[in-house]
């Protein structure tokens, strides 16, 4: 009797489908690492330069990430990163932006 094989999802932390993925498990650890850095200097109003630089950066490596990511795991870690580095982002324009204090 045939019966239906289920695919193993429980493997790996980031390569669902068993295949190695370095550039895409590359730009989700810099998205995260930009993504948190973002939000958490985002709450200081002083630190307005580096919040709205590493979030503008942490978008645009997500962004990317999105575009060729294979696995949901990808997906999943990188949205993460890009909401933070979007609030981070966004708090850091409110609070003085990119030039802010430096360019008069």
């Amino acid at each position: 009797m045939a019966q239906a094989l289920r695919p193993n999802t429980g493997g790996g932390l980031f390569a669902t489908d068993g295949k190695p993925h370095p550039l895409q498990d590359a730009l989700l650890a810099v998205t995260l690492v930009l993504g948190i850095t973002s939000f958490i200097t985002a709450m200081f109003h002083h630190l307005h330069l580096l919040s709205s630089w590493t979030g503008l950066l942490g978008i645009l490596t997500g962004a990317y990430g999105q575009w060729i990511s294979e696995t949901t795991r990808e997906r999943f870690g990188l949205i993460l990163g890009l909401g933070a580095a979007g609030i981070g982002f966004f708090l850091g324009m409110a609070h003085g932006g990119l030039f802010g204090g430096v360019i008069d």
